[in-house]
């Protein structure tokens, strides 16, 4: 089957429930895909594994994407591995109380799919029984693959990936860059500025604000730097303006070393 009969299969299986079929992207690694309700989750997911036609029999992995004010869409990837074609499936869930039935009844293989995503994203997964943590130590507070989760740590510490000797040290070195998705310190709160930011803490909410423009230096024209001052010979250079011995052009004319004072 192709990928648009894949999806299409689908649909006519959980009709009449409103999914919608699609083709991803990746040209000969192109998924068929079908967006479902939430309540129709666990139903989808079961029609893909027991129809004969589709008989995908292979759970393959399961995930989640922040769309922020859309809220997670959540996907899964099955497989037929007689048929030898796959389906995404997906669904939305609201970011206010984001919850979705669990498939581990389906798949056993999803219980730790789930766990990761539940751990990373705050997703519920009803029925799964067992979302302990899995990667995180208990102790770990927030979502760290939600958009607005903040790593404080990259902001708050100094980066390690010097280029130049003292570049870490307060107040010197080039402007650090931070890594996608954190902000500046005032443009989220309150924080120290790091060792060697040299005023990254744009904004009003905190941070040390950047140095104003009128109080940097101004770079000198091209052409009007001043002139290098000429080098001072010292006694240890030798007798001054004594020019260097010019080279000897013939290499069968250099002296041996022999006593007699021949050449080679």
């Amino acid at each position: 089957m192709t990928s648009e009969e894949v999806g299409a299969r689908l649909v006519a299986l959980l009709a009449p429930v409103e999914a919608t079929a699609s083709v991803s992207g990746g040209q000969r690694f192109a998924r068929a895909t079908v967006d479902v309700p939430p309540a129709s989750w666990s139903a989808a997911v079961r029609a893909a594994r027991d129809d004969t036609e589709l008989a995908c029999d292979f759970f393959d992995w399961l995930s989640a994407v922040d769309e922020l004010t859309g809220g997670f869409d959540v996907v899964a990837h099955l497989w037929s591995t007689r048929l030898r074609h796959g389906v995404l499936l997906r669904t939305r869930v609201p970011r206010d109380a984001p919850s979705v039935a669990s498939v581990v009844d389906l798949y056993p293989g999803a219980a730790w799919h789930e766990r990761e995503t539940h751990e990373m994203f705050g997703i519920d997964f009803a029925g799964h029984g067992e979302l302990r943590p899995l990667l995180l130590p208990p102790e770990f507070e927030g979502n760290p693959l939600r958009k607005e989760f903040v790593l404080a740590s990259r902001v708050a510490k100094p980066w390690p990936g010097a280029k130049e000797p003292g570049e870490s040290e307060a107040g010197g070195g080039r402007r650090p860059i931070r890594p996608p998705g954190v902000p500046a310190p005032g443009e989220w709160g309150t924080t120290p500025t790091p060792a060697g930011a040299g005023g990254v803490g744009e904004g009003p909410r905190g941070g040390t604000p950047a140095r104003p423009a009128g109080d940097r230096p101004a770079r000198p024209a091209p052409g009007a730097r001043p002139a290098r001052t000429p080098r001072v010979a010292d006694a240890a250079d030798g007798p001054a303006g004594s020019a260097r011995p010019e080279p000897v052009a013939d290499p069968a004319a250099r002296d041996d070393g022999d006593d007699d004072g021949g050449t080679r």
